[in-house]
């Protein structure tokens, strides 16, 4: 597989804030060491390298700190530079700086201008490096790589093999006849010519203009992106399929759409339809938006996520022992860890505002659930109504939890005291007096909060009024 296209640096500066500055009313970020990660067609290159592929990326970095940055991170992971050109110009570059999960400013460097022509040249040279076999993959962000030359020069090079392009501005593309494009909901609605709907609307509103969109593009097929909602591919002639993502919020997708765009060409050189292609790639795409800064998805990780799909499970409950591991890298990563627990035996509103609230006040949420035997010991005779692997798959299926891992005891006291999670949460029916949890969380220097209380809503209620066929109130 060859990448071309526009490559950056992206440079994640981390830290707490505990003071404000003297200077100015803003907030002073302690930042640690910096986490630097290939973005852009980078980034893409990078992920083709961890689906397995042999990839090549044809692009042109500065002879400059960054760029020789940037070479030696897709070294690391894989990727076969000897088609990147080191050129007079400047390596882009976006440095996030991030206090405690919040990107506060963005700095951006470089990647706006043309290519100076001896650098165009040598690229439109590496273009010979493309085989006829290969899958090529076209990244163009505006960086700068890609003038209307260039895009004549790769139009008249055009392979028998597939050709995958992923632009800002697709309508450009057209002249090169691309398999598939990738537009995300802006570039779609500047492809057509006019604003799309916003929301669960724009799905319907892509659909309808699925002709269009093609036949705009220049294209054999396309995967409109919509992150929360998910993607609608296109395939000849306008029929559509849906893929349906994980909600996420918007700062977590940095780099989502380069992973999506490698999943769903290493999906494609193997043959896979375009639908089947897409969930492959909408796959790949949940697990980064779940990671801070710019991630990369893995074969492993991916072959694992499928599995636990394949068995109606979208996330397996979790050992002790792994989610220890799992918390004690995102404590490293400066995010705040919310515990809860429960039977959650007949999942209903009272638990889902529950698990929303308790999500809200931290980074990642764990649901600590009681298994059969605790149920039945703690609810009486008759529960759990819903066993153990039943309950877990429902609460890994909400987007608000992020970990579940089942407990035999009565109390999760031996649990909080392994994990120390930083904020213990409980529903308002209860005080934290109340509470035997409560010395055990103070103790570790953990804070308990109670959410608000949501009444008439509990599972024997439900049980109750459908034993006795009682009417909804």
């Amino acid at each position: 597989m060859v990448v071309i296209g526009d490559v950056i640096l992206d440079r994640w500066l981390r830290g707490g804030v505990h003071r404000l500055s003297r200077e100015a009313p803003v907030p002073v970020v302690e930042v640690g060491e910096p986490d630097d990660c290939a973005g852009g067609a980078a980034n893409t290159a990078a992920n083709l390298a961890a689906l397995g592929a042999s990839v090549q990326l044809l692009t042109v970095v500065g002879d400059d700190a960054e760029g020789r940055r940037l070479r030696h991170l897709l070294q690391e992971e894989g990727v076969d530079v000897s088609g990147v050109i080191v050129g007079s110009g400047d390596t882009a570059s976006k440095t996030r700086i991030v206090a405690d999960e919040q990107i506060m400013v963005r700095v951006d460097r470089g990647g706006r201008e043309p290519l100076p022509r001896r650098d165009r040249e040598h690229l439109r040279e590496a273009l010979s490096l493309i085989d006829p076999d290969d899958v090529l993959v076209v990244c163009d962000y505006d960086g700068g790589i890609f003038d209307e030359t260039m895009i004549a020069a790769l139009s008249r090079h055009r392979h028998p093999g597939t050709v995958i392009v992923d632009a800002h501005d697709l309508a450009r593309w057209a002249p090169v006849r691309p398999d598939i494009v990738t537009p995300n909901h802006r570039e779609t609605a500047a492809l057509l010519g006019r604003p799309l709907p916003e929301g669960p609307a724009r799905v319907a509103a892509v659909e309808r203009a699925a002709s269009e969109i093609l036949s705009a593009a220049g294209c054999v097929s396309a995967v409109v992106t919509l992150d929360c909602e998910g993607t609608v591919a296109i395939e000849r002639g306008g029929s559509t399929s849906r893929t349906h993502a994980r909600p996420m919020p918007e700062r977590q997708a940095t780099g989502a759409g380069d992973t999506f765009a490698a999943a769903l060409s290493v999906a494609t050189a193997l043959d896979a339809p375009l639908a089947r292609a897409a969930r492959f790639a909408q796959r790949a795409a949940d697990l980064v938006v779940a990671r801070p800064g710019t991630a990369i998805c893995t074969l492993d990780e991916l072959e694992a996520a499928l599995a636990d799909a394949r068995h109606g499970d979208p996330r397996a409950p979790t050992t002790q022992d792994a989610l220890r591991e799992a918390l004690a890298a995102e404590r490293a990563r400066g995010r705040t860890i919310v515990f809860t627990n429960g039977c959650f035996d007949v999942l209903h509103l009272g638990h889902t505002v529950h698990l929303q609230q308790a999500k809200e006040l931290g980074d990642v949420l764990v649901v600590a659930l009681n298994d059969d035997a605790s149920v039945h010991r703690l609810k009486g005779p008759g529960r759990p109504v819903n066993p153990v692997e039943d309950r877990a798959r429902v609460l890994q299926a909400l987007g608000s939890v992020d970990h579940v891992v089942v407990f035999s005891e009565d109390s999760p006291v031996r649990l909080l005291e392994d994990l120390q999670p930083q904020i213990y949460a409980k529903g308002g029916d209860y005080t934290a007096e109340m509470l035997d949890e409560t010395p055990v969380v103070h103790a570790y220097g953990g804070d308990v909060r109670i959410l608000e209380f949501i009444p008439a809503h509990s599972t024997t209620e439900i049980v109750n009024r459908i034993a006795q066929g009682a009417p909804l109130r």
